[in-house]
């Protein structure tokens, strides 16, 4: 599926595996210029030399999204080096402590929240000014079914994610009318890093939750965000868009 995206700008945080790494390389293969933001630079280097390799741009940029300086560094990247920002996806996240909340680490809940909620805080306040700047644009925050479901052993996860909905909802609002279309994305259960302390049998477990039969993908995922941040969802503000193998339909 191609978009049409040339000539414009996107910043993309988590960008170096996973989730991040399919939106950055699919927005690149369709004419963007894309910062790949990651915390591990050797991960963002990656990614903008793949991309860079398929003929795309991309330039990479180390930022932990938990500090506010550093999410403003990765928007005045862009605007240094592709004269400015149309585009967002706020990726960057954690699956946190698997722990119910009696027994949750006040230090695990604070260090989900600030990666998972209060960077998303930080894209969205320096994002929307310089989106505004470059004359509009889309913004997508990637929250999960556990930002519209529970569960009982994620508090932190399951609370930052909620946030991360009504979050993009109020920003919606707020900036819909002045051209920048700001949506959320809920995916299901994915193949990426972020399952990694799951073992097999937890896996399958997990596929067991997803009538479709399986788990997702990284390149699903990353349409749908491209199709969020595209004309062709231009009437979309405020969304929850759920990807999710039908785990929400049971």
């Amino acid at each position: 599926m191609k978009y049409s995206f040339s000539g414009r700008v996107a910043l993309v945080t988590g960008a170096g595996s996973g989730i991040g790494e399919a939106i950055a390389r699919l927005l690149a293969s369709n004419g963007l210029s894309v910062v790949v933001s990651d915390v591990s630079a050797d991960n963002a280097q990656r990614v903008a030399k793949l991309i860079s390799a398929d003929g795309g741009q991309a330039v990479a940029n180390v930022a932990d999204v938990a500090r506010i300086n550093d999410v403003e560094a990765a928007v005045a990247c862009a605007v240094d080096m592709f004269g400015g920002l149309h585009f967002a996806v706020n990726n960057a996240g954690i699956s946190g402590d698997q722990s119910p909340v009696g027994e949750l680490d006040p230090a695990a809940w604070s260090r989900v929240i600030d990666i998972n909620l209060n960077g998303v805080f930080y894209g969205l306040r320096h994002q929307i000014p310089a989106i505004l700047r470059s004359g509009g644009g889309a913004i997508v925050n990637v929250s999960s079914i556990l930002g519209v479901v529970g569960d009982a052993g994620n508090p932190a996860y399951v609370a930052a994610k909620h946030a991360v909905t009504g979050l993009t909802r109020s920003a919606a609002l707020a900036y819909a009318a002045k051209g920048v279309r700001i949506n959320s994305i809920h995916p299901g259960y994915v193949r990426t890093p972020i399952l990694d302390f799951l073992d097999e049998s937890a896996l399958q477990e997990a596929v067991g939750l997803h009538p479709i039969g399986r788990l997702g993908t990284p390149d699903e995922i990353a349409h749908a965000v491209a199709f969020l941040l595209s004309e062709g969802s231009s009437f979309f503000a405020g969304t929850q868009l759920i990807a999710d193998g039908g785990y929400t339909a049971r």
